[in-house]
């Protein structure tokens, strides 16, 4: 059987799926089998699967660095906010409900049983898992009902590393109070520290770093430096979307929606030499002088429709495009650019109609099943294979569909105006060409 080891954090965003990735590739080198695993995640930026179902996108980079293919069980539960208080719940790849965060805590015990269910499927195909918590441990409110930090970890006898971020300040009191708040079994899963994060001379901190051995009477396992390339990586949280300047380039803006998905389709757009890009805040208007904005994916299609007209984004769009400029957008985004999004169901929310931005000749309609597929297709206008992948629910005809934007297997795929300036596909990723 399998060994397992679990990496828990002092907070969001300490580098928990980063060090995870990093003992993957580093275990795999040496000739283990390993395979990623986390509980439950809360995340808008998910990966398509082998088996057919949706991940955290974090996992899908561990499951890259360990050298395997992404599945389901790897993430089985999986948070996708639609709303400040509300979000759609994927069991196993699959959506099951929306639920607000309240009726959510109550579902939570139930859900146990899926986690286990994974993990012992993951235990039986590999030398190694590692395990990746979330958020943090000292959340000792939500402690009851916990699937993802130290209820799973004493659930399934899992031993813990606990990461404490340095950079952010207050180490010290983010490792030592968590030793103090939490139940002294969950203490006593607890193997060993890292300190993550850390800039210049770590002798710097042999003083602070005995402090915490003292103090919590766990093992410290060691300082990691700082690792200025993470930012070339997916990232899960839309806090950490940062623009990509470099003045003088070819500037292209995209929109920070509120409920902004699968926003690592920017990535390679920031990694390029010639790309100055610049994400539009809310409260900010759209540049006048970029060539090109991007409408990225959501979480709420008409939701996000309200906030970009609530932003004046609406005019700057329609003035940049009479000013020559081009539009893209993608998944929600295109459903954006169309001439209505309807969602007579109340998929998203509220059952009713939105008028789009009218920039695309073709109109929405939400449904209950979503497309969750790996695609290998062809673009339209330059005949470049892509490899990418579709998650979306909703079906978009019209016809500025006789102009597509790719070709999947001969069939038309997203749709391109008459003049060929706004063009708009459900395709994740169209930017990775083979």
């Amino acid at each position: 059987m399998a060994r397992a080891l679990m990496i828990q954090g002092a907070g969001s965003d300490v580098g928990k799926s980063l060090i995870v990735a990093g003992l993957a590739r580093a275990f795999a080198r040496h000739g283990l089998r390993v395979l990623p695993f986390k509980p439950q995640n809360m995340s808008n930026n998910a990966a398509v699967t082998v088996d057919g179902g949706e991940i955290g996108r974090a996992q899908a980079l561990q499951a890259l660095a360990a050298g395997v293919e992404p599945h389901t069980d790897m993430n089985p539960v999986l948070l996708k906010p639609e709303t400040d208080v509300g979000a759609q719940v994927v069991v196993h790849g699959k959506r099951i409900a929306t639920a607000r965060a309240r009726d959510y805590a109550a579902m939570k015990p139930s859900l146990m049983g899926a986690v286990l269910e994974s993990f012992e499927r993951l235990k039986a195909r590999a030398d190694l898992v590692l395990v990746e918590g979330a958020g943090s441990p000292a959340e000792v409110n939500l402690r009851k009902s916990d699937i993802a930090n130290m209820g799973f970890a004493r659930k399934a006898d899992v031993p813990v590393v606990l990461v404490g971020d340095i950079d952010r300040g207050g180490v010290i009191a983010q490792l030592v109070g968590i030793k103090t708040v939490i139940d002294p079994d969950d203490a006593a899963m607890i193997s060993g520290f890292v300190i993550n994060k850390f800039r210049g001379d770590p002798t710097l901190f042999d003083d602070g770093y005995r402090l915490i051995e003292q103090k919590t009477a766990w093992r410290g396992l060691g300082v990691l430096p700082w690792f200025p390339r993470a930012g070339e990586l997916p990232a899960e949280d839309a806090l950490g979307l940062r623009d990509a300047r470099k003045p003088g380039q070819c500037k292209i803006a995209c929109l920070a929606l509120s409920r902004i998905a699968n926003f690592d389709d920017l990535d390679p757009l920031k990694l390029e030499p010639g790309v100055d890009l610049v994400m539009v805040r809310p409260g900010e208007a759209i540049p006048g002088d970029v060539r090109l904005v991007i409408i990225p994916g959501s979480k709420s299609t008409r939701g996000d429709l309200a906030f970009l007209r609530a932003q004046g984004w609406d005019i700057d769009l329609l003035a940049h495009h009479r000013r020559g400029g081009h539009v893209l957008g993608l998944c929600g985004g295109y459903q954006m650019l169309g001439r209505s999004v309807a969602d007579p169901e109340g998929i998203e929310g509220p059952a009713g109609d939105t008028p789009g931005l009218g920039l695309l000749d073709v109109e929405t309609v939400m449904s209950p099943q979503k497309t969750l597929t790996r695609v290998a297709a062809v673009h339209a206008a330059t005949d470049q294979p892509i490899q990418a992948y579709e998650i979306h629910i909703g079906h978009t005809d019209g016809p500025d569909r006789a102009r597509p934007f790719a070709k999947l297997d001969g069939e038309a795929e997203g749709a391109i105006s008459r003049d060929g300036r706004v063009q708009g596909s459900y395709l994740h990723g169209p930017v990775h060409v083979g």
